[in-house]
């Protein structure tokens, strides 16, 4: 399997790489005091085996989810499941493990430590050199401006000498001495900043395309060796258990094909696809002018070293600061995992959700057919719980979404109209929450007192109809899914039909609107998709 190089797809993840590896030792670690811990248990009964599988067994937690991406955690989480199988295990076992992984790990992790060590007190070192670099090239560059600066004032001042007929012959030619000095000096810094722009531009070229490439590569294949080296120590394990124990066989087969599925490169693209931020590197910086017909203000100056400092190094720790709800504080790659991760995981909530409802809804069609069996008002508050919960969970996805949508760059110039849910978050039972007492617009009513106040309203918007004068319309709609208005003051619509808006939406929920200048009604707010002008056009 081809991987991908870590110098050319990581360059600015120094620091993630760091705390990569030292996971990497870490985990090393876990496995050897692993088997140091099954060795002991191996004198004792099977019982003890068991539980050290359990102890073992992942949690559920983030970093454990991270680390099941990575085909040694896998293999490692295989075996311990095949530990379960286990049983009347004896100190032999415990022998040979003692002897052909606990030692020979202790020595290779230290081994480990070192090279890991010198690897990066190698990236260190470059990155203080491009820093002392970086602040030499400021330096120059400080310099070149404060000359321009002071070569331009004494100009001035011998122009301004020479043009008054009261000042003396030698101070003018004092005066002109000074500013062809001034001038020179700032001749002499500006080719000193050059060169030291060159300079600099050259090193940061051989920093990130020679030097930063050659030191990830070496860490790359350290890590690479280091994740060998598990699927050695797991397949070294299995055998062992084979030699002692045949008669569980099957279970060393599966423990070795574990082993056997750990694949470096896998491992090695999966940390790219896991830290990569998306970013390029810098490009050269460019040749900043301060001559002496231009004159530097405040201003530039400021701008310019406020461009200076913008520039960051993969290896300057970054302050990305709490994370906020959008993760728009991640690297666009990172944001948009975990943006697909949490859409994901509300669609699992919101199926479960979905699968409670309609439990619950038979059970209260059951109910109602059999009274005997139960009461169906006893569900009804779990249901209306339920129904609140769908919605929230539906309007969560629905943010989580456009906010993936626009890390994707699809993501339209206004938000679209509400759609009902589809896909993972459609649902397999469309049935109401509660049946008849559910409101056009969707809502769950709780008890049979608040149908009546809405059926009062809804007679109450009858009433303004034939008393008031035909409002005009103030824009267009559309209806997105159809309507039966069942109530007084509400009005039947049919999916894909253009209405005249007459009353906005109150608060309450509902629009009021009117066809071909004849019939008016109230549909609900969140049925419609109302436009800017009478045209019937998205704005």
């Amino acid at each position: 399997m081809e991987t991908m190089s870590w110098g050319a797809e990581l360059w600015d993840q120094f620091d993630s790489l760091e705390k990569h590896t030292q996971w990497g030792i870490e985990f090393l670690d876990r496995y050897t005091k692993f088997i140091k811990e099954r060795c002991e248990i191996e004198v004792n009964y099977a019982k003890q085996i068991r539980n050290l599988s359990k102890k073992y067994q992942p949690k559920k937690s983030l970093r454990e989810e991270e680390e099941s991406k990575y085909t040694s955690c896998r293999a490692f989480l295989a075996t311990l499941n095949e530990l379960t199988d286990y049983a009347g295990q004896h100190e032999v076992i415990a022998e040979n493990l003692t002897a052909k992984i606990v030692s020979e790990l202790g020595r290779y992790i230290q081994d480990l430590k070192a090279e890991r060590k010198s690897h990066f007190h190698d990236g260190r070192k470059a990155q203080q050199h491009m820093e002392n670099a970086w602040k030499q090239l400021e330096s120059s560059k400080r310099r070149f401006e404060r000359d321009c600066r002071e070569a331009d004032r004494a100009r001035q001042h011998f122009e301004k000498m020479d043009a008054d007929i009261n000042v003396t012959k030698a101070d003018v030619e004092k005066a002109r001495l000074q500013a062809q000095m001034r001038a020179q000096i700032a001749e002499d810094s500006k080719s000193e900043y050059s060169s030291c722009l060159e300079n600099f531009n050259q090193e940061q070229n051989q920093h990130y395309h020679t030097l930063l490439p050659l030191i990830f590569q070496r860490i790359q294949e350290m890590e690479e060796r280091r994740v060998e080296q598990v699927g050695v120590c797991m397949k070294t394990f299995a055998e062992v258990e084979r030699q002692v124990l045949p008669i569980v066989g099957t279970c060393l087969d599966e423990m070795s094909r574990a082993a056997e599925s750990i694949q470096p490169k896998a491992d090695s693209q999966q940390v790219v696809e896991c830290y990569k931020s998306g970013f390029e590197p810098p490009g050269d910086v460019e040749f900043e002018d301060y001559g002496l017909k231009r004159t530097a203000s405040d201003s530039n100056l400021s701008h310019t070293r406020s461009r200076s400092k913008s520039k960051l190094w993969p290896f300057i720790k970054r302050n990305r600061g709490s994370g906020s709800e959008d993760l728009s504080h991640l690297p666009p790659e990172q944001r948009r995992k975990r943006l697909q991760a949490k859409i994901q995981d509300i669609g699992r909530h919101l199926q479960k959700e979905l699968d409670e409802k309609e439990a619950l809804t038979k059970m209260k069609d059951v109910y109602q057919k059999s009274p005997q069996m139960g009461d169906p008002s006893s569900v009804e508050p779990r249901l209306a719980e339920i129904c609140e919960n769908i919605d929230r969970l539906r309007l969560e996805a629905q943010k989580f979404e456009g906010w993936l949508a626009e890390e994707e760059g699809r993501l339209p110039v206004k938000s679209d109209p509400p759609r009902k849910q589809s896909g993972p978050y459609g649902t397999k039972n469309s049935s109401s929450c509660g049946q008849d007492r559910e409101s056009p617009d969707g809502s769950y009513t709780e008890d049979q007192n608040l149908e009546m106040q809405q059926r009062s309203q809804s007679n109450e918007m009858a009433d303004k109809f034939e008393d008031e004068e035909p409002l005009p319309a103030i824009s267009t709609c559309k209806v997105l899914y159809p309507f039966e208005g069942q109530t007084e003051g509400t009005m039947s619509v049919s999916e894909g039909e253009l209405l005249h808006m007459i009353e906005e939406d109150k608060g309450d929920g509902w629009t009021r609107v009117r066809r071909n200048d004849e019939e008016e009604g109230y549909v609900p707010t969140s049925y419609i998709q109302v436009f800017l002008d009478n045209s019937g056009q998205d704005s």
